[in-house]
């Protein structure tokens, strides 16, 4: 088994790859009393179109097929839905889908190895027939409608469709009313299939364990599953510039939101090296916070004119086919906190980077990622999303020490680009 240790905040990672291909990660918590269980497939939204091992001619599937298999995962030939089974053990058990992946977990403090036989029995045991796959499209069918007025969604899924022309980030997670009645029983095993081999998949423990043992204990309930060939997942070319400049929707909301996003698309130069896109990523997350972070002078210009009512959030999303930058929040007047963050950008551009300033912020995002070993779900979470990423995730503890303000200066010049920049806004 590989040992990995950081001495920065004394956490070793245990990785082993099974024979089936299958990737464990676990990480100890000695004389922590919560455990968590993180189990993830390489598949999210963007996979619509791919060429399967062994097969020679592509697949093409309907948008919002991952979602789907994720809900219909939990339910069972003998009747029973294992989020139920889960819940009666008494642990927190849930399932997520993103753009790149998919993931099915629990946290608990008693019930654990219960809760692994159920997580793992269903995971490996897909159940669809006809009438399951239809009545599912009933229950998906009120969460899009939901998620259609949904503020806060409709204002980010809005800013994708401003920045790209063809890229599967612009699609729903969810998919749409017309993408789902296509879906049936065929195809979800046909994704099930390809997408849930254990080559394509991690395993994540995070808690008071003993590397070994529950290695052991993972190996005895994985079923009989040969590793497969590599899956050809085929993308559209997206153009480098963006679809257009600001995109308005009305919506009941008691003030308007906005998400300002920049789409980086140069980060494809970074992906070759992964302590690179991990030095973009710090780089990004350094520049927003002193751009319009809490402590920046931007915040407090905004602040007082009550522009804005909180902090923004401030996100760099990257997978390995896109990656923008996100600046989201409430105010009364967008069009005014875009104005004013673009001539904010154009300062820092033209002034430099205070070295004094930048400093402090690398210091305080390094506190950040050091308090994120404080809780076992974090950890999990973060390991899994990474991993699918090229990354591991000490390697942010590492590079942050190499961070300078030459290169954030760089990468303000390279990334923050106005030709790329755009305002989402949702109103009533």
């Amino acid at each position: 088994m590989q040992v990995i240790e950081n001495l920065k905040v004394k956490e070793k990672v245990y990785m082993e790859k099974l024979e089936n291909g299958l990737t464990v990660l676990i990480i100890p918590k000695p004389g922590v009393e919560k455990k968590y269980m993180i189990w993830g497939t390489n598949y999210g939204s963007n996979e619509s179109v791919f060429i399967a091992p062994g097969d020679d001619k592509e697949t093409k599937v309907p948008n919002g097929v991952a979602h789907f298999l994720e809900h219909k995962l939990f339910e069972q030939e003998n009747g029973t839905n294992s989020l139920d089974v889960l819940t009666a053990l008494g642990v927190d058990a849930n399932a997520y889908t993103t753009n790149d992946h998919t993931a099915y977990l629990f946290e608990c403090t008693d019930n654990f190895y219960p809760a692994m036989d159920e997580l793992m029995d269903y995971v490996q045991h897909p159940y669809f027939t006809d009438e399951n796959v239809e009545k599912e499209k009933g229950i998906i069918g009120q969460e899009i409608m939901m998620y259609d007025d949904y503020p806060d969604w409709r204002v980010y899924l809005n800013a994708m469709n401003a920045m790209y022309h063809n890229s599967p980030v612009k699609i729903d997670i969810v998919g749409t009313i017309e993408s789902i009645s296509h879906i049936n029983k065929e195809i979800l095993y046909k994704c099930y299939n390809t997408f849930y081999n254990p080559s394509n998949m991690v395993l994540v423990l995070c808690g008071d364990f003993e590397p070994n043992d529950i290695l052991n204990e993972v190996k005895k309930r994985l079923i009989d599953k040969k590793a497969m060939g590599e899956i050809k997942r085929i993308y559209p070319d997206e153009p480098k510039t963006i679809v257009q400049k600001r995109v308005e929707q009305k919506l009941e909301v008691s003030q308007p939101l906005y998400t300002i996003a920049i789409k980086d698309t140069e980060f494809a130069s970074a992906l070759v090296n992964k302590n690179e896109i991990v030095k973009r990523h710090i780089a990004i997350e350094i520049l927003l916070n002193l751009l319009i972070g809490r402590s920046s002078r931007l915040y407090k210009e905004l602040y007082d004119n009550e522009l804005i009512f909180g902090q923004p959030s401030i996100d760099y999303e990257f997978t390995k086919i896109y990656a923008h930058v996100l600046v989201a929040g409430q105010s009364s007047d967008p069009d005014a906190v875009f104005q004013k963050f673009e001539d904010e950008v154009n300062k820092f551009k033209k002034e430099g980077i205070n070295a004094d300033d930048f400093e402090r912020m690398k210091k305080m995002i390094y506190g950040g990622y050091v308090r994120e070993y404080n809780d076992v779900s974090n950890i999990a979470r973060m390991f899994l999303a990474d991993y699918f990423k090229g990354i591991n995730s000490f390697d942010y503890l590492e590079e942050i020490d190499g961070i300078t303000v030459q290169y954030l200066e760089q990468i303000l010049k390279e990334v923050f680009d106005e030709s790329k920049t755009i305002l989402s806004v949702v109103k009533s």
